[in-house]
C-alpha cells in the first residue's frame, strides 16, 4: 500500500462539490471585478522567491520545496502566487497594458510545514493580483472584493487592517524597532537574532512563544508612517466607511512575506483554531522593482480554499446540493440495455444528466442504485417498450408512471 504524502489531502467524489462552488464563487466575484485569469507554473526559479518573498521570511528560511532540476538549476514548488504573477507580467511585457492590469488565479502551493487543521503541505489558493495603480482607491476596492467573495459563501470574518509604510517611514521604524529590541536579544529565538540586523520587521511576525510575548509590546508602525503613507492609510480607512465595510486597525499586522508596503489586511475567524486568516494581502508597490523591472504599484491578496472549505464546515454555512442526474434509464436484458445506452446518449447529447447501467444489475437493482444517486426519474425499457417505441418513466417522487415516446423523452424531461 502506498500511501498519501504527509500534508497532502485527496478531493473525493463526496466532496468535489464544494470546491467547485468555491471556485465558481471566486471566478463569478473576479468577473463583477473585472479580472482575468493567469495560470503560471507549479515551480519556479528559486532565485524567483528568494528575492521577492524575502530571504529573512519563514516562507523562504523554513518552508520551501527546492531542488536541483536535471540540469543542475535550483528550482521551487511555488509557495505562494504573487512573486509568479509578478514575473508573468514583467516576462510577458504587460507593463505596455492600458492600466491598472487586473488579474486572478486558483492555483496550489506548497510549503512545508507542520500539518495541522488549516494549513497543509499542498494547499490550494484564490488570488487577485492588481498591477499599475497607486490610488488607496484601488486598495479599497480590493478589500471589497475579497469581502464580496467571503459574504457569497456565507463566511463570516473580521477585517483587520494596517499600513508598514514605504521605504522612507520603514527606515525610521526600524531604527526604532531594533532600539527597542536590543535589550531583549537573548530572551529571543535564533531566527529573530539574525532577523535584527536584516529586517527587524520580520520579529513582529514570529511564532515562537517567547518572541510574541516581547514583541507584543514593541512600537507600532502607524506612529511612524510618514505624510504620503498616512494620508494614503486615512483615504483607505474613510472608503471603508463609507462603504459601511467594519474593520479594526492592527497594528501588529504584518504579513509573512517582505514584499509588502503600505496598506495589509486579514480577514480572521476565530471558527478554525490557530489557523484563522482565511484570506490576506496588501500593497507590494516594491516587488516588481526587486525583480528587475520598472517600479510600479501593486496589490492583491490570496485566500486560502482549504482554510474556507474548514471555515465553512465548521460554521454550517450553505453549500449548494451536489450535481445528480435528472434520469435513469433501466434495461431488462442485453437488447433493451442496448437501447437504454443508446437513449442516455441522446439525452447527454441535449445537455441532460443520464446515468445508465454497466454492471449486469437486475432491475430490482437497477432501481435500487438510481435512488442512490438520487435522480427524479427513472425509465425502464423492456421488450414491450422496444417493440411499441414507448418508454415508462416513474417520478421517484411522487411514483406517479407515464408512457413516453422514445421520440419525445427529451421534450417531456424538459417539459417538468
Amino acid at each position: 500500500m502506498i500511501n498519501i504524502p504527509k500534508g497532502t489531502k485527496d478531493v473525493l467524489p463526496s466532496q468535489s462539490y464544494k470546491w467547485q462552488y468555491v471556485e465558481n464563487t471566486a471566478r463569478e466575484v473576479a468577473r463583477v471585478f473585472n479580472l482575468k485569469e493567469i495560470r503560471t507554473p507549479v515551480f519556479e526559479h528559486t532565485e524567483l522567491f528568494t528575492r521577492g518573498v524575502g530571504d529573512t521570511t519563514d516562507v523562504v528560511n523554513k518552508e520551501m520545496y527546492t531542488f536541483e532540476d536535471k540540469g543542475g538549476r535550483s528550482v521551487t514548488l511555488k509557495p505562494e502566487g504573487t512573486a509568479g504573477a509578478a514575473r508573468l507580467f514583467i516576462e510577458n511585457g504587460l507593463a505596455s497594458s492600458p492600466m491598472p492590469v487586473k488579474t486572478y488565479y486558483i492555483t496550489p502551493c506548497f510549503r512545508y510545514e507542520r500539518p495541522q487543521a488549516g494549513r497543509l503541505r499542498e494547499f490550494h489558493q484564490f488570488g487577485m493580483e492588481i498591477f499599475g495603480a497607486e490610488s488607496f482607491t484601488q486598495d479599497a476596492e480590493v478589500i471589497l472584493a475579497a469581502s464580496s467573495f467571503l459574504e457569497k459563501l456565507g463566511v463570516r470574518t473580521r477585517l483587520e487592517i494596517n499600513s508598514i509604510g514605504c521605504k522612507t517611514c520603514r527606515a525610521e521604524y526600524n531604527a526604532a524597532l531594533r532600539k527597542y529590541f536590543a535589550p531583549h536579544l537573548d530572551g529571543m529565538c535564533p531566527a529573530c537574532r539574525a532577523r535584527f540586523g536584516k529586517n527587524p520587521l520580520r520579529m513582529l511576525d514570529c511564532k515562537e512563544e517567547a518572541c510574541k510575548k516581547i514583541a507584543a509590546a514593541a512600537p507600532a508602525i502607524t506612529d511612524y508612517l510618514c505624510a504620503d503613507c498616512a494620508d494614503h492609510f486615512a483615504g483607505l480607512k474613510n472608503l471603508l466607511t463609507a462603504q459601511g465595510v467594519e474593520y479594526t486597525v492592527n497594528p501588529r499586522i504584518v504579513r509573512g512575506l517582505d514584499y509588502y508596503t503600505k496598506t495589509v489586511f486579514e480577514f480572521v475567524s476565530d471558527a478554525i483554531g490557530a489557523q484563522g486568516t482565511v484570506c490576506g494581502g496588501g500593497r507590494y508597490d516594491g516587488l516588481l522593482e526587486e525583480l528587475g523591472a520598472s517600479p510600479l504599484p501593486a496589490i492583491g491578496f490570496a485566500a486560502g480554499i482549504e482554510r474556507l472549505l474548514l471555515l465553512m464546515e465548521n460554521t454550517s454555512a450553505a453549500f449548494p446540493e451536489d450535481g445528480k442526474p435528472l434520469i435513469y434509464v433501466a434495461g431488462l436484458d442485453d437488447a433493451c440495455r442496448a437501447e437504454a445506452f443508446k437513449t442516455v446518449c441522446f439525452l447527454r447529447s441535449k445537455g441532460i444528466a443520464a446515468e445508465t447501467d454497466h454492471t449486469g444489475r437486475s432491475v430490482k437493482a437497477q432501481f435500487k442504485y438510481a435512488d442512490k444517486l438520487g435522480v427524479k426519474f427513472v425509465a425502464v425499457i423492456g421488450g414491450d417498450e422496444l417493440a411499441s417505441g414507448e418508454i415508462k418513466i416513474k417520478n421517484m417522487s411522487s411514483g406517479e408512471q407515464t408512457a413516453v415516446k422514445c421520440a419525445d423523452i427529451y421534450a417531456y424531461l424538459t417539459k417538468e
